[in-house]
């Protein structure tokens, strides 16, 4: 091999050279392939809660599923047995049930749930949401725009910020899972 190489020593450097650009390029296409999976078109067919969906791609392999359930990314909208749990399921179905969406995926949960952001033609749903008050943003940035339009929300006391101090649908959780465990211990 040294033989080759001292005959013809920018033959291997052209070689080597080809084969790392060839590498770049499947590493790039590998690359590029990953997030254009993560934008996924298709349709809403059910809404379960005023922040979980079935969701039908449009294009989908035989060995995968033929839906998703999707939990919608950075809000919490109130559970159905809340108040405002129902109006915030009806909006939410006002806005996607049966439509051609885009889903940006950003996550997986411990569900096994796709987490992300629907967006129907240009509309944001997941800030639509918060814009119309019925889901909380789950950052807790002062500084992000759900955070700020949650607040301007608040002020305008519009949706579930009617009442003087609607209950976070984390802390109703919370209380509802120990009154169950409490029943259920006994």
């Amino acid at each position: 091999m040294r033989f080759l190489a001292a005959l013809y020593p920018q033959g291997v450097r052209r070689q080597t050279l080809a084969l790392r650009a060839v590498l770049a390029l499947v590493l790039l296409f590998a690359a590029a392939g990953t997030a254009c999976a993560d934008m996924l078109r298709g349709v809403v067919i059910v809404v379960i809660d005023g922040d979980t969906v079935l969701f039908k791609p449009e294009h989908y392999s035989p060995a995968s599923r033929a839906f998703l359930k999707v939990r919608l990314a950075d809000i919490d909208a109130p559970e159905k047995d809340q108040p405002y749990g129902d109006a915030a399921t009806r909006a939410l179905q006002a806005l996607v049930l049966k439509q051609r969406v885009e889903l940006d995926v950003v996550a997986t949960d411990i569900y096994s749930r796709k987490v992300g952001r629907f967006t129907v033609g240009i509309l944001p749903v997941n800030a639509e949401l918060v814009r119309q008050g019925f889901a909380w943003a789950s950052s807790r940035d002062p500084d992000d725009a759900m955070r700020i339009l949650q607040h301007e929300v608040r002020a305008a006391r519009i949706g579930l910020w009617q009442d003087a101090d609607p209950t976070p649908p984390w802390t109703w959780r919370r209380s509802h899972a120990a009154s169950a465990d409490g029943v259920l211990s006994r």
